[in-house]
């Protein structure tokens, strides 16, 4: 049997996660970076370099990552062709002038991404997911002349002040804020079965007959909250609805689009959004997003006075190359129905493993939700668990109950097929 490829290796720690130097530098950072996350988080590793589906901490322990940035490292770490994009790119142009005189790479993403929708598309480039649902926030504003937002219990949208204001994951991220948070926003229940759908599409038209909302803001899966899959039927109703009452739909496909969930947009298979968000993945690990949406919407920043939405390093030409790179590599490795093929068989084998257990598994391609129960905090002790072990994951859920899995789209398949091994002994490890 030949050594598996560089950046595709089982775990190897040299050191118990944390190591010393770990250790050390996160105290560190505890002393210089301002307080956030939950209190009770301990301090953990720090990560010094990485290689495909692999990641170093800075004692030397090697892990298998299925985090892959939040979801954000479609290709894995440094993959050659983003790598080599970043590089040819840097000896020409590092930064244009925004709007006024925009890169070249920045025009060339903007056809790329415009021609991924079924209809005649412009689109904005932003900087972060959170950047990219104000993007879209703004255009509906813009093309009702309504401000009201219906958004959903567990929905994650980043933490900019427009999308926090629909961020329904947890209370604590708004409360702090809410003396500078619009109240324009209504939430509604996420219908994680059939039965909560019909009252959750009643609670979308009560809202929308009020006449105040202009946007519908969605994610095809909900992501942060835990991973849940909606009924088929939600996201064309939910389109329905929208059209009937003149408002707008919009996907935040930050997490669910590019490929992460078997298609380069996880909506299309059910409905045709007004507006689309992508982020994460995009930039191939530098930060870029994008809104794409139908022309006639996106005329609606046409005005007699300037409004914009940019910034100074919106369209930088590095991210623009880089997300070329990554939707070259996309497109020609088929990454998009790997990830669909592969993600059937994993949860195929964490169903025969955590069967047994009682534990739920959900999601769509490589996008995975193992759901432990009504124990709160209990993904975050396997997730400690699992690092003791060598591997890197995420939680999910308002009590981080859920277990969540990313994995690079381009992980050798024998090395993600091994990971349920390893999770049944991390879950005893975890006493769950």
């Amino acid at each position: 049997m030949s050594p598996p490829a560089s950046g595709q290796q089982r775990p190897e720690l040299l050191v118990q996660p944390p190591g010393p130097r770990s250790v050390e530098l996160a105290a560190v950072h505890g002393a210089v970076s301002a307080p956030m996350g939950p209190p009770e988080r301990p301090g953990g590793i720090v990560l010094s370099r990485g290689e495909g589906a692999n990641v170093w901490d800075v004692d030397g322990n090697r892990y298998v990552d299925l985090a892959a940035g939040f979801g954000a490292l479609l290709l894995g770490h440094g993959h050659p062709a983003v790598v080599s994009a970043v590089q040819r790119q840097s000896e020409q142009l590092l930064l244009a002038l925004g709007d006024v005189f925009p890169a070249d790479a920045k025009v060339e993403l903007l056809e790329r991404l415009t021609a991924l929708y079924p209809e005649p598309a412009q689109g904005i480039i932003a900087q972060s997911g959170s950047d990219a649902v104000s993007a879209a926030l703004k255009t509906a504003l813009l093309a009702t002349g309504r401000p009201g937002v219906i958004a959903f219990g567990g929905a994650y949208h980043g933490l900019g002040y427009g999308p926090m204001a629909a961020c329904g994951l947890r209370e604590s991220y708004r409360e702090p804020f809410a003396a500078q948070v619009g109240r324009h926003v209504r939430f509604v229940p996420y219908p994680w079965s059939p039965v909560l759908l019909a009252e959750t599409l009643q609670l979308v038209h009560a809202e929308l007959v009020q006449g105040t909302a202009g946007a519908v803001l969605v994610e095809p899966i909900l992501g942060r909250g835990g991973v849940v899959v909606p009924p088929p039927e939600f996201l064309p109703e939910l389109a329905r609805l929208t059209r009937e009452h003149s408002a707008l739909l919009i996907a935040d496909e930050i997490w669910t689009g590019l490929g992460r969930c078997g298609e380069m947009a996880r909506s299309f298979s059910s409905c045709l959004p007004d507006l689309i968000c992508f982020g994460k993945g995009l930039g191939g690990g530098l930060p870029l997003s994008a809104v794409i949406g139908r022309r006639e919407v996106m005329q609606a920043w046409q005005r007699p006075n300037e409004v914009v939405h940019t910034a100074t390093f919106a369209g930088a030409p590095l991210a623009c190359r880089a997300a070329l790179a990554t939707l070259d590599v996309l497109e020609h490795e088929q990454l998009p129905e790997r990830a669909l093929s592969l993600g059937v068989e994993l949860e195929q084998r964490l169903v025969t493993t955590l069967g047994p257990r009682g534990f739920g598994v959900r999601g769509a391609g490589l996008m995975l939700g193992i759901d432990l129960g009504p124990r709160p905090g209990a993904a975050a002790t396997l997730m400690g668990a699992l690092l003791r072990r060598g591997y890197l994951t995420t939680t999910g859920g308002g009590q981080r109950e859920v277990l969540v899995l990313t994995p690079p789209l381009v992980i050798d398949s024998e090395l993600l097929l091994d990971f349920p091994l390893a999770l049944s002994a991390a879950i005893d490890e975890a006493g769950l």
